[in-house]
């Protein structure tokens, strides 16, 4: 069975460009996004989805597969990531894993295993967090009780939160807990190489902020007023969306554009924090242009 490699790294690091290339070079490559928010159809400039001209280039599996009004879960994101690999390996293919979701590409090269559900109790919580300073105080919460999973959780990630809060309460546990993979790393679910890449700083900050810039350029404004009413809990959570979705003036634009920019960034941190973890990870350094790294992804695939 041929190898299969996840390449990962926060937002705007140029994975996106450096897998297609990499796809294109070496012809018997599936792209398979580890994107918690590109699986939704309609949500497409705030995710920095592939273009159709890139998907038309090599092909790409978990884009456009849900409904902006569907709850997404990263159980359903495992079991459907599964069965892409599997379905490529039946192929002749490799996949390629392209992705910054941290838990969503560890829950498919690992084999975390997920708590169950209490709807009820999060109902509960969820009133709780709609309520002035809920958010502020269930984040308090989770931070006092299982500070390793606050410190993986947005703060402003209210069902993020909740779902912590529910499982703490429904299992007695902390949720940093759940799964094997999550603290600790060992042998793969499948056989996969991991990559990252990594960027000074600086240079992903402006990544970042010209990325932002050009979402605004593109129309993201537009694009949220055309699905805020379709769009689940879940998808509401998108970094871009919930920012835009209340905006009535410029002014109110323009502050929402700043607050993306500047939680993207701190996004991209904890992303690092994340992926700096995992010690299977063969980090390739770039000063500036992502794709610099090509070469040495190339052997680091055994290409």
């Amino acid at each position: 069975m041929r190898t299969h490699l996840a390449l990962v790294g926060p937002t705007a690091s140029g994975k996106s460009a450096l897998a297609l290339h990499a796809a294109r070079t070496l012809g018997d490559v599936e792209i398979v996004s580890m994107d918690s928010m590109q699986v939704y159809r309609r949500l497409d400039i705030g995710t920095a989805k592939p273009t159709g001209a890139d998907r038309k280039m090599v092909e790409h599996h978990l884009v456009d597969v849900a409904e902006p009004r569907e709850e997404w879960t990263v159980a359903r994101f495992q079991s459907e990531a599964r069965a892409v690999v599997k379905a490529i390996e039946a192929r002749g293919h490799r996949a390629l894993l392209v992705g910054g979701t941290g838990l969503y590409v560890q829950a498919v090269v690992d084999d975390l295993r997920f708590p169950g559900e209490d709807v009820e109790l999060r109902r509960e919580l969820e009133s709780w967090t709609a309520e002035p300073g809920g958010v502020a105080a269930a984040y308090a919460e989770l931070e006092t009780r299982d500070p390793i999973a606050a410190a993986r959780i947005d703060p402003h990630n209210a069902r993020r939160i909740v779902r912590a809060l529910e499982v703490m309460r429904l299992t007695g546990r902390p949720f940093s807990t759940f799964g094997p993979g999550v603290s600790a790393f060992g042998p793969t679910a499948f056989p996969v190489s991991m990559a990252g890449i990594w960027l000074p700083r600086e240079t992903l900050a402006h990544r970042i902020d010209a990325r932002v810039a050009l979402m605004r350029e593109q129309g993201l404004s537009d694009e949220v007023r055309a699905v805020a009413g379709d769009l689940s809990r879940t998808a509401r959570q998108a970094i871009g969306y919930k920012e835009l979705i209340e905006v009535k003036t410029e002014e109110q634009e323009d502050h929402a554009f700043a607050t993306i920019a500047r939680r993207t960034r701190s996004f991209a941190r904890r992303q690092r924090m994340w992926f700096r973890r995992d010690p299977r990870i063969t980090w390739l350094g770039a000063a500036e242009n992502p794709c610099a790294v090509m070469p040495a992804l190339l052997a680091l695939w055994g290409s």
